[in-house]
């Protein structure tokens, strides 16, 4: 969830991997495994992505957290 999140802000700030990777200080690598699920970021990580993104942290966790709510 954290991922789709992260990539649907990115899409919608007409950003692509690597500009999100140079804004953020992160791997274009990372930015992409992130994206799809293959790497769960640190919270040093998920700063820097959300300040890539100029997003607060809770907008890219946020839908991770409500479905985490909805399964117990």
């Amino acid at each position: 969830m954290l991922g789709a999140a992260a990539r649907e802000r990115r899409l919608h700030n007409e950003m692509s991997q690597e500009q999100l990777a140079d804004a953020s200080g992160l791997e274009r690598s990372y930015v992409g495994r992130l994206e799809r699920g293959g790497s769960q970021p640190t919270l040093l990580a998920l700063l820097k992505l959300a300040k890539g993104l100029d997003c607060e942290v809770v907008e890219l966790i946020g839908p991770a957290e409500r479905a985490f709510r909805r399964r117990k």
